[in-house]
């Protein structure tokens, strides 16, 4: 297909502001470490927050809900649906936490927390394990995505996509840092949510569909409309891996970027970029409101209707024969769908798949190259280095982060292959990142323990066809072994020194009966800390029954159910409600 005069000019537009944010911010961003990878600590809670959810939109993201929609329905959703919960337990909880523990990188806190050589290499090894290797994994994905639209909707080999999608966002990284990419995230967040309603309006309103009520109607779209799972759409063996898993176990066990349990990853950098705990908890609340109860619905329509027009994947490849066989998997059917779009609102629509690209691939890899300037290049191989020094090795690991990622998504096939990769590799790690705050028994060897087991069984399931189990047999499978082997190794191993262990007790003050021991040794009254604790479980269950209830009330108004969705409106407005009056007896300083 062709783009116009008209939708060439959006993108042009679009790129050069990009890049001029990039360079009107970059001398700022060049000062010092903190101002390239964390802005200088000065960023407002609602430009965090959009930063957060312009990030998690990818243009691997619709692909991944195409996909799911399409092999398990609706209701397949609940696999990322339940990451609500670990992220409800981050704003109330892990924000304040992050934020008083004074790091300049997630990875950092390995030597506050843990003493020794042991922490020292930990944080080596992770700093390469999650910074480099896991953080290319992501980027890649993305990329992946992004050759995917190019290949149906321009025409575009791999590679070109590859070099055209990754130059302009390598550029204003590189330039603008972290100030830069959250700037250039507020307008790529608008352009991205723009885009994909106004697609999915036009869409739906296609010939072939015939509006949102011939499409709910239609036969290959009433089996998948259900996101609410029950016995009377799927036996208790389809609920497993839709809904039962992702709900009990997948949550807090395993790690996901966006999603990490205790928060990590660019989340915990943009927390730590934050004015204060205040404005920490307040960006990661405005993000998950944003991530799970506006965006889902678009993708989701838009997955429908391809249920329609490409029925399987003999219809995507017939329509696309120059499209590699590899590349043709269901996530294919969302950039499929978009090539019915006029000139005009094709352009604006790509280059909000562009800007949702940008976003993703500008925040993994200023983030990655934090970790590998921080807690690589400074803690281990020049700890002489000036701020000037530092900044310029950030921006050199930028080039070369994205360079790589964008090589090995040429070898990758679709999205939800790549997702499962992830949270297979996370699996049994999720536990520990959730209790290392609450119980100082945890040590360097049980954080140690879990990746490298957790990683290998990951690898074992991979090159060996996963011994015929179904994919949350073997994230089950994972999360026993791993967990096992982790709470094995903290006590078979010696504890972190109490030093070590008071020092971050007293800058943490996370409260809490697994800290009795150390607390005991503490002259300094501790009476108070941890006080609030119920009133943060309470407002993370409000918080998640606000933000379903938005979710799923969007839904039934869809479905044209209004009395369900009247009734879960206002079961979300009375949790809404009860987290506003909570919010002020929250502990923040």
């Amino acid at each position: 297909m062709q783009l116009s005069t008209l939708d060439w000019t959006i993108m042009g537009a679009f790129f050069l502001v990009s890049l001029g944010i990039g360079l009107a911010v970059s001398r700022r961003s060049g000062k010092s470490f903190r101002s390239f990878f964390l802005a200088g600590q000065s960023m407002p809670w609602w430009l965090l927050g959009i930063s957060m959810v312009a990030t998690t939109f990818s243009t691997d993201t619709p692909n991944l809900v195409t996909d799911i929609v399409r092999g398990s329905g609706t209701d397949g959703n609940w696999t990322w649906w339940a990451f609500l919960l670990t992220g409800m337990l981050t704003v109330f909880l892990y924000a304040r936490l992050w934020r008083r523990s004074g790091v300049l990188t997630d990875v950092e806190f390995y030597e506050i927390r843990y003493s020794g050589t042991i922490a020292a290499f930990l944080r080596g090894f992770r700093a390469v394990y999650l910074g480099i290797v896991f953080n290319i994994i992501i980027m890649a994905s993305v990329t992946l995505a992004a050759i995917k639209i190019g290949s149906v909707m321009m025409d575009w080999s791999p590679i070109q996509t590859v070099v055209i999608a990754a130059s302009i966002t390598m550029v204003y990284s590189a330039l603008g840092g972290l100030r830069g990419v959250v700037l250039t995230d507020m307008i790529q967040f608008v352009m991205a949510m723009v885009g994909s309603i106004w697609a999915t309006i036009y869409v739906l309103n296609l010939p072939e569909i015939g509006g949102l009520a011939a499409l709910l109607q239609h036969e290959n779209v009433a089996p998948a409309l259900s996101f609410l799972p029950t016995f009377s759409s799927g036996s208790l063996n389809d609920l497993i891996p839709v809904f039962i898993i992702p709900i009990a176990i997948q949550w807090w066990a395993a790690y996901y970027p966006g999603a990490e349990p205790g928060g990590g990853g660019y989340l915990a950098q943009r927390m730590l970029s934050a004015r204060n705990e205040r404005e920490a908890a307040g960006a990661t609340l405005l993000f998950n409101v944003l991530h799970y109860a506006l965006r889902p619905w678009p993708w989701i329509l838009i997955a429908l209707a391809s249920l329609v027009i490409f029925p399987d994947l003999a219809s995507i490849a017939e329509r696309f024969p120059n499209v590699p066989e590899h590349v043709v998997r269901n996530d294919l059917a969302y950039p499929a769908m978009l090539t019915y779009l006029p000139a005009g609102l094709l352009g604006l629509v790509v280059t909000s798949l562009a800007a949702a690209y940008m976003s993703t691939m500008s925040s993994q890899v200023n983030w990655g190259s934090s970790i590998v300037v921080n807690d690589l290049y400074h803690r281990f191989m020049n700890p002489a280095a000036t701020e000037n020094q530092q900044v310029w090795a950030g921006r050199v690991s930028t080039v070369v982060l994205m360079v790589v990622a964008c090589t090995l998504a040429l070898f990758l096939e679709n999205a939800l292959q790549v997702f499962n990769i992830i949270l297979q590799i996370g699996a049994g790690t999720g536990l520990i990142f959730i209790l290392r705050w609450f119980w100082w028994r945890i040590n360097a060897e049980s954080e140690l323990t879990a990746m490298i087991v957790s990683f290998a069984i990951a690898m074992l399931f991979a090159f060996t066809d996963g011994f015929g189990l179904e994919a949350w047999q073997q994230l089950l499978v994972g999360v026993i072994v791993t967990t096992a082997a982790w709470v094995a190794a903290a006590f078979l191993f010696s504890p972190t020194d109490d030093e070590t262990l008071k020092a971050f007790y007293l800058k943490i003050r996370p409260g809490g009966r697994g800290w009795t021991r150390i607390v005991s040794q503490i002259e300094e009254d501790t009476s108070g800390d941890g006080a609030d604790f119920p009133q943060a479980i309470l407002a993370m269950i409000l918080g998640a029954g606000a933000i379903y209830g938005a979710l799923f009330a969007t839904g039934y108004f869809l479905y044209g159910q209004v009395t369900l969705a009247s009734v879960v409106t206002a079961v979300a407005l009375a949790c809404a409600y009860g987290l506003f009056r909570i919010w002020p007896r929250l502990q923040f300083d």
